[in-house]
């Protein structure tokens, strides 16, 4: 049984329609990567998956369960966690107060293993224990991104929901934090992946699927999207994320 399943999902914005019948699955233990363009519904997927947009026809089943009719709370509690493109590092926070944020849809939990998982956090991204004791908004880009993603982990999720988190980063910071989602991966999280930079995200999916003006076009193992000209053509063409 899939973790994840869409079945013929359509979701507006107001008229505008964003999704025209969607239908994809994730399976535990994947990398599951969804390609596309600028505006072709990729962030629309995830936020209608994590129950920030409620479809307009279609079934979202999770573990099989259907939850397109949830409130995101309650989505979340389920084991889905969405790091959402544009990081939303609460300002006022410092690094660590931001990460131990990140478990609180997991109810009263002791304070000595919130710090125990905070730490197991930095192991994960080092790049941001040096500045646990700083404020969230003064990281880099790239750093912003990593503890966003660290908050995201905080819930425990059984599915990481991840929205561009290459977006803005140089190159050599891009590397650091797909090292980093390939050690969260090894570590037993099952991930959808929105990502532009499809040379990264197709480095560490086991399958993917190509999404054009919320219409589903293409869909395949990492090595079938590699070998299709199509998908080279828009994609891989030598483009390289900033």
């Amino acid at each position: 049984m899939p973790l994840l399943e869409l079945r013929n999902v359509f979701s507006s914005y107001g008229s505008v329609q964003a999704l025209r019948g969607v239908s994809l699955t994730v399976d535990p233990g994947e990398i599951v990567t969804l390609l596309g363009a600028n505006g072709a519904g990729k962030t629309t997927t995830l936020r209608t998956i994590s129950g920030l947009l409620r479809p307009t026809a279609g079934e979202i089943r999770f573990e099989g369960h259907p939850i397109h009719q949830m409130a995101p709370e309650r989505i979340v509690r389920l084991g889905i966690s969405h790091v959402p493109e544009g990081r939303r590092i609460f300002p006022g926070l410092t690094v660590r107060e931001n990460i131990l944020l990140g478990a609180s849809s997991r109810g009263r939990i002791a304070r000595a293993q919130l710090e125990e998982e905070a730490e197991q956090m930095f192991g994960i991204f080092p790049e941001i224990k040096s500045f646990e004791h700083a404020l969230g908004w003064t990281l880099s880009g790239g750093q912003q991104q990593m503890l966003a993603v660290a908050r995201g982990l905080m819930a425990k999720p059984k599915l990481l929901l991840l929205d561009e988190p290459s977006l803005g980063l140089a190159p050599l910071i891009v590397q650091h934090l797909f090292a980093a989602i390939r050690q969260i991966h090894q570590r037993g999280t099952t991930i959808l992946l929105v990502e532009q930079n499809a040379h990264m995200a197709l480095s560490v999916a086991s399958r993917g699927y190509v999404l054009e003006t919320g219409n589903l076009t293409v869909q395949g193992t990492t090595h079938e999207l590699l070998d299709n000209d199509e998908v080279r053509a828009a994609y891989l063409g030598g483009h390289q994320a900033a």
